[in-house]
Formats: structure tokens, sequence, C-alpha cells
């Protein structure tokens, strides 16, 4: 290349910067660089690391480290100088070299910020190779670190410092604290374990096939990093996939999972359905004669019905469904699916086995479910869960809490030493709910009502330990069908010991028949979109008024409290009563409600805290039982803090 093609290059160059310039200057947005020093302020103390020549990431250039040569560049760091400048001119012999057996060799002098970049020395350097396509540029690296802070960008660049020691990396950036032990949990390997340097190559190879995909699909659009879509390929399709298909066959995979990634860009991606619709049909639908006559429905459960009180459950519920909706419903249902492949296969057969909706009925089969309905477009996948930001899997669950609430009012007014026990399930979305509602119950028939919490996921034995130190109420496991022998096994809700004798008292029990039989009415009402916004996940959380919970109280119950327990379940039903509107103080003082407001299904889900009246805590992941830690990483309230399990290689 001469000088005078130099020159050609230049002007395009030039254009390229105008064309970009113009386009910010009509979103509004800043039209020149970012200046590094502007954006620390004058009273930041700079200390800078040197971190060595290191190839960084063109897309991480976004400005430089003093003013001085900002009104040279667009913010894309093409020039907007005219061709006739020493400027100009510098960069005509830059593009020259660059274009040489010589090349530009010299690393650029920058300073690295959260994990972008800011150029000290090299500005024009960086717009030339900028402009000739480079991905990675040399550079010497000073790296300055923020404040410390608990604001989440700030707490995952500090995750990023611990990835960079052992990857190297400065490829990807995320915005979450935990996502770079995902990623590297999807890769097999964990933050202490040296990356070699084939692994990176193959990574940045690897990840560079997935943007081009995305970028392809106008991911720049979406609020959300192509890293953070990785993340949501990788729970469907295995890392090697991008170095074994073709670029269409990346984009055609990324495509199928593209309605969930809208939904992952969303501030709020998961919708909370809380109410059942009303059976009223869809007469536009109906007119056009698109409404189903019959369909066919799977259900998938993990164990079996005699080994699993949860699976007997729905199979009963399946029943339910299938008798009200009488020949225009046909079931079947999949055993056993009891690791992920297991669960992949029975959820396949069950597709092919022409199954119009599918029913996994619990959390573990959340990531199985979501490969099967990406793969499978057009059958209805729902999974019993909560709070999974998946529009391709709707999500289903009860709100237990409210006939925790009831139980808990009928063991405060039993408790004559004001002392009852709560054992709890799991640290997991909804359970912290259920605690503090059976707590707000009690103080509602015994305000002296202290709760005292311990855990069936921390191992030992819970009941004798309160047994032994005086404490006779007992709220245990919550019945798991509407049957009331359960109430008589005295390891099913809330009881009294007297003497050595267990008397149950009562306990909420789920309705799942009313809840399949409402969806699948839906269906062929043409409502199954109805009211829904198809840019986020649909989680159905019913409860009392939906019919998918209810209250079994025991023969034996006082009358009186008999009468009160019907009272509230009917306040309940109809909405005159929320047992989180009133005044609501944490254990730590907190005043989370002053009652004039309802709590929103959001903050039930999300409950992380414990009323002052409970003596006990959250237990940690750390503190659980193997046996418990599986649905914890699935739906555990800190979810996003645990470390997920190695899978996959580099």
């Amino acid at each position: 290349m001469d000088i005078l093609e130099a020159r050609e290059e230049y002007l395009k160059a030039r254009r390229l910067a105008q064309k970009e310039i113009k386009e910010l200057s009509l979103q509004g947005k800043d039209t020149a660089p970012a200046v590094l020093d502007a954006i620390l302020g004058e009273n930041y103390a700079v200390s800078a690391q040197e971190i060595g020549i290191v190839n960084i990431p063109v897309e991480r250039i976004v400005g430089t480290k003093t003013a001085g040569r900002i009104g040279a560049f667009s913010p894309g760091f093409m020039p907007i100088l005219t061709e006739e400048t020493e400027f100009a001119q510098k960069w005509m012999h830059l593009c020259v070299a660059h274009m040489s057996d010589e090349g530009i060799r010299n690393p650029v002098l920058c300073y690295e910020y959260l994990g972008n970049f800011y150029i000290q020395e090299g500005n024009k350097r960086v717009s030339v190779l900028k402009y000739f396509g480079a991905s990675q540029i040399p550079a010497t690296v000073l790296r300055i670190l923020p404040e410390q802070s608990e604001e989440p960008h700030i707490k995952a660049y500090l995750e990023f410092l611990e990835f960079y020691k052992v990857a190297g990396l400065y490829d990807v950036r995320f915005r979450r604290p935990g996502d770079y032990e995902k990623l590297v949990s999807f890769l097999g390997k964990d933050l202490n374990q040296q990356w070699t340097e084939q692994e990176q190559r193959t990574f940045r190879a690897y990840f560079r096939y997935f943007k081009e995909a995305y970028q392809t699909l106008r991911g720049d659009k979406l609020d959300l990093l192509p890293e953070e879509a990785l993340l949501l390929w990788l729970k469907v399709y295995p890392f090697r996939d991008l170095g074994e298909k073709t670029a269409d066959e990346i984009k055609q995979a990324l495509s199928a999972l593209w309605n969930d990634v809208v939904t992952l860009s969303q501030d709020e991606p998961v919708q909370v359905d809380t109410e059942a619709d009303e059976a009223k049909g869809n007469l536009l639908n109906k007119l056009r004669n698109v409404l189903p006559s019959s369909l066919k429905v799977a259900f998938v459960y993990q164990l079996n019905l005699e080994t699993s009180a949860w699976a007997q459950g729905h199979y009963n519920g399946a029943l339910y469904m299938q008798k009200v909706l009488s020949d225009r419903v046909s079931i079947s249902h999949y055993f056993n699916a009891d690791s992920p492949e297991e669960a992949e296969k029975l959820l396949e057969q069950a597709v092919l086995d022409g199954a119009d909706v599918v029913f996994a009925t619990t959390p573990k089969l959340s990531r199985p479910t979501l490969k099967m309905s990406v793969k499978y477009p057009r059958v209805r996948f729902l999974n019993c869960s909560v709070d999974a930001p998946y529009s391709s899997v709707r999500t289903y669950y009860s709100r237990v809490y409210e006939g925790k609430f009831i139980t808990g009012a009928i063991a405060g007014a039993m408790a004559n030493n004001d002392l009852i026990g709560y054992i709890g399930s799991n640290p997991i979305l909804g359970v912290p709910a259920s605690i503090n509602a059976f707590a707000l119950g009690a103080q509602l028939t015994n305000p002296r009502a202290k709760i005292v919490l311990r855990w069936s996921c921390m191992g030992g034995d819970p009941v004798k330990e309160f047994v032994d130190s005086g404490i006779y109420v007992i709220s245990n496991r919550d019945v798991p069908t509407a049957d009331k022998k359960y109430l008589e096994f005295g390891t099913f809700g809330t009881y009294m010991v007297e003497d050595g004798v267990l008397y149950p008292l009562g306990s909420p029990v789920w309705e799942w028949g009313h809840f399949y039989e409402n969806v699948i009415r839906a269906i062929f009402l043409g409502n199954w979109d109805k009211g829904h916004n198809n840019r986020r996940a649909v989680n159905f959380w019913w409860g009392i008024s939906g019919g998918v919970i209810d209250v079994k109280l025991a023969d034996t119950l006082p009358e009186g409290l008999l009468c009160l327990s019907n009272l509230l379940r009917d306040g309940l039903r109809d909405g005159t009563l929320d047992p989180f509107r009133r005044k609501l103080v944490a254990q730590d003082g907190r005043i989370i409600n002053d009652g004039t407001r309802t709590l929103s299904a959001e903050e039930l889900l999300h409950m992380d805290w414990l009323c002052e009246n409970i003596d006990g805590c959250i237990p940690t992941f750390d503190e659980i039982a193997p046996f418990a830690k599986d649905i914890v990483r699935e739906l555990g309230i800190y979810r996003d803090s645990i470390p997920m399990e190695k899978e996959g290689s580099l």
C-alpha cells in the first residue's frame, strides 16, 4: 500500500466516523470517546497495578485516559479530522506500516478500569487496527481498582479479577456476581484451576463464533451481553457444539433459543400470575376454528408412586383433571426421570408419543424441560417450579404460605407454653414466606407465641429435639395429597404431642387437579396466552383462591378453632385477608412493612428474612446436607451465589 491508497482508506474511515457520530447524536448519546479521568473524578485516588503486555479485545477499548485527543476520534476510534491535518498524515503512515511486512508491533499503553480500556499512548494505532478489523491489540496495561462497593457490577468485577488470574482472558465481562463461576462450571473447571494456552485459544475461538451468531440475530439491540446469553446457551447445548457446528448451524440453534434470550434481556423477565382466569372462551379463536377439540397430556415424574408421595399427589391431580374433562383429554405417565439423561429421554418420548402438553412435575426437571421445549417449540411445556426466566417453559407452584398462616393460627392457640416448633424443608424460594406466615398466624391467636425454627435439610432429629426441650406443638412437612390419613402419620402437618401421644391438628395440602384442570381448560378456550406478555416468562403461583392450596383439618380440632380456620380460609379465598398487610418487623429490627401496603408476589417469593418472633435462621448452602443441595442449587433463595456442579469441558 502506498500513501495515496492510505489516503483513500483514511477518507473511508472518516466517513465511518461521521456516520457513527450522526447516529449517536440522533439517539442523544455521547459523540466522543469516554475519558477515564472524567469518570474517576478529581478526588479519586488512582493506584494502578502493572499487568504487563496483554492482547486486549478491541471491543473493550472505549476511550482515552485524558481528554487531550478525544476531539480527533469518534467513540469507535474512527478519525474525524480532515485529511490535511498532521494527525491525518500520521494515521496514513501507520496505515502503510500496518499493510506492509513490518506491521504495527509496538504495544499501546492503556489503563483498565472495570474491564474496559482507556488509551494513554497509541490512539492512532488503535484507530488503524480497529479500522482494519483487528480483534485484539497488544497493550501494556495498568489496572485501576474500583472502590469497595455492594453494587452488583463492582462485586462481579472483583470476581473477574479471580477469573483473570487463572484464565488470563479479558474476553468476557459479566455484570452479575456469580456468573464467572457459572461459566467455568459449564466448562468443567473452577476458579482455582489454571487455563492452558490451548484452552484460552479454544475459548476465544468458540466464543467468537457464538458472538458472530448473536450479532447476526441482532443481539446488540438487547440489554443482554453476549456472554450472558452464552450462559443460557450452555444450559441447553454443550460448549463443544460451538466448535463442531457450522456458522449457520450455530445461528439456527441460537434462533431456537431466541425467545428465551429476549426474555432474559428484560428488566423483569418473570411474570408472576397469581390468579386463575375465568373460564371464558376466546371468541376470535373460536370463529377461526383454531381451538383444539382434544388434547394429549403427558406427566413426567421423578421417582414413582411407590417411592414418592410428591409423585402421588401430581398423579392424583392428573386423574382428577382427566375425570373432570372426560373424553376430551387422554393422559400418559412417565416415571423415574431420576437423572438429567433419563429425564430428557422420557420428556422426548412423551413428545414422540404425541403429547400436546407436557407437565414436568418437579423443579429438578427444569433444565431437561428447557432443552426439550427448545427442540419441540410446538408442544406446551410446564415445569413444577418457580421463578425460572424461560419463556418457552411455563412454571407453576402454589402459595403454600396461605395454608401455613391458618395452621399457624391453630398452633398459636394450642401452644400452652407459647413455644411452637417449626421444621423447615429447604432454604428455597417461597419457604421463608411460609415460615413467616405461620409465625404471623400464631401471633394472631397468641401474641406471646415464639416459633423455634429447625431444618430437615440439616439432618438430625428435630422432633425429638423439640419434645426434649419442652416444645409440644410442632409443624412438620405439609400433607402431599388430599387424604386425611397423612395427618395420622406423625411426619406430616401440624400436631400436638401429649404424654407421647400425637394429636394431629391440620396441614396445608396441594390440590394439583384444580391447577391441571384450569390450564387445560384455558387451552381449550383459547386463553393460553391471555394476559401474558410473550417477552416474559410466565410463573403460575396460585393459592386458595385458585383452588390449588387448601387446608386439611383434623376431626378432633376444637370447634372454635375449626370455625376460625374456615373464616381465615374464606378471607384468603375472597381476598379480604392478607397475612402480610400489617406491620412486619424482621429479626434484626428492620421494619419491612408499616402495614399500609401489600407485598408484591416477587417480594413474597424472594423473601430472605424472618419475623422477630422466630428463633432460628436460614441455613447457608454449606450447612445443608448433601441430599438437599440439588434442589437448593435450582431454587435456593441465594442460588446466584451457590457454586454450580462442574460439567462439560474445554
